[in-house]
């Protein structure tokens, strides 16, 4: 049973080298400061103010509503509103991931990058991309 677990392991690194090499034809790699995109890309910063905006119509609807309500239904209302912001904070967020990755792929083939890698884990290299992406991202 050793010598299968052997070579299952065996092949498995030589399918990853294989599939890893054939990815990375052009062997550049490009890094990407997210925590920058998320506080400086207008498209992010026009999301969190759509945001901010549902937010502040929710707690203006529960604070109007809460002189009506008892304890019981306004600890309902403010669960149910509570849900409703979490369900459009999660839309936004996947909208601001889908662009980022869309301007991710555009710039990788601009810049004919095989890989893209965050940047607080590179420690040394690669072409900062970061501005480019922020660049599209209006």
């Amino acid at each position: 049973m050793k010598q299968g677990k052997k070579i299952a392991l065996l092949f498995l690194l030589v399918f990853t080298a294989a599939l890893l090499g054939g990815c990375n034809s052009s062997g550049n790699v490009g890094v990407i400061d997210v925590n920058k995109v998320m506080t400086e890309s207008p498209k992010v910063k026009q999301f969190q103010e759509q945001l901010n905006v549902k937010g502040k119509e929710l707690s203006d609807q529960l604070e109007k509503d809460k002189a009506s309500l008892s304890a019981a239904d306004f600890q309902k209302k403010q669960e149910t509103l509570y849900a409703e912001f979490m369900k459009v904070k999660q839309e936004m967020e996947g909208q601001i991931d889908s662009s980022i990755k869309e301007t991710l792929d555009g710039i990788a083939k601009e810049k004919k990058l095989g890989v893209i890698l965050y940047k607080n884990g590179v420690a040394q290299g690669g072409t900062d991309i970061t501005d480019d992406v922020i660049k599209k991202l209006q």
